[in-house]
């Protein structure tokens, strides 16, 4: 028997899918790319027999395969979070099965609260690297020399050529663009003034719940990848000023137009 995300590519690949070539995910609020995909074909999570379910608001919990700019795609319309209680085995287990389906490329987007005091809310940032803060690496266990290395490097984990090219059109199209660096912790709560400050002192630029143990897993697979935070709030207002998870998504949805004009120019670029 063969592991459980080579089962659930030959499961969706049976449904006769065209072969992506690019994976894209959706965070919170962020689900209007869809919009521009020719679909061929839809299926939700629930229908997939091993797949986890999103549980939460924002996030659609659908895999949808298409075409973007004469590019097939598969897009997860909603991910999964350590905070909603799965492992890292089944958080991650959407890139294994992308990779099987054939993706050399990731598109990662999500929602993060900013900590570098010149972002505002509603900025783009494009991801150039990344702390893992979440407790447990999601490549701890026995690894498949088959997909990876034991011990993969990590010094250039989102891809410089892509940012280059997405600096590019975001400047052709007039679309502001920060650069900076993501940490991921695993939630539920919002972050404390304290842990606001700690994470602006250890270097990072935007905080959130998600996106690096994906990342991790699909470098280690040799997926080039490239990624965006939406600013959805400001670390110096979360102090006086409470953020709700609607208000991050409400947020996300502002800025998400041009969040796909990126990801649609840049794909059209490959």
């Amino acid at each position: 028997m063969g592991n459980e995300f080579e089962l659930i590519a030959g499961f969706l690949l049976e449904k006769n899918i065209a072969k992506p070539q690019i994976g894209i995910i959706l965070g919170s609020g962020l689900g209007a790319l869809v919009d521009k995909i020719e679909v061929e074909t839809e299926i939700l999570y629930s229908e997939i027999p091993g797949f986890p379910v999103s549980t939460v608001e924002g996030h659609a919990g659908k895999l949808i395969f298409g075409t973007i700019a004469s590019k097939k795609v598969v897009v997860m319309q909603g991910r999964f979070h350590y905070y909603e209680g799965y492992n890292m085995d089944q958080i991650v287990l959407p890139i294994k099965v992308m990779k099987v389906l054939g993706i050399g490329y990731l598109f990662v987007s999500n929602a993060s609260g900013g900590l570098n005091p010149t972002y505002r809310t509603g900025d783009l940032m494009v991801i150039t690297d990344h702390i893992n803060f979440f407790p447990i690496n999601p490549l701890r266990g026995a690894n498949n020399d088959k997909y990876g290395p034991r011990f993969p490097d990590m010094g250039n984990v989102y891809d410089k050529k892509l940012i280059d090219k997405a600096c590019a059109i975001a400047k052709a199209e007039s679309i502001p663009l920060q650069k900076g660096i993501y940490i991921g912790s695993s939630g539920p709560t919002l972050e404390t003034p304290a842990e606001y400050r700690m994470f602006r002192i250890l270097g990072a630029d935007a905080t959130g719940m998600s996106t690096v143990p994906e990342v991790i897993v699909a470098h280690h697979m040799g997926i080039k990848i490239f990624g965006i935070s939406i600013i959805t709030n400001e670390s110096e207002s979360a102090a006086e000023i409470a953020t709700t998870h609607h208000d991050v998504q409400i947020n996300a949805a502002k800025a998400e137009p041009r969040m796909t004009v990126l990801f649609e120019k840049l794909i059209e670029s490959l």
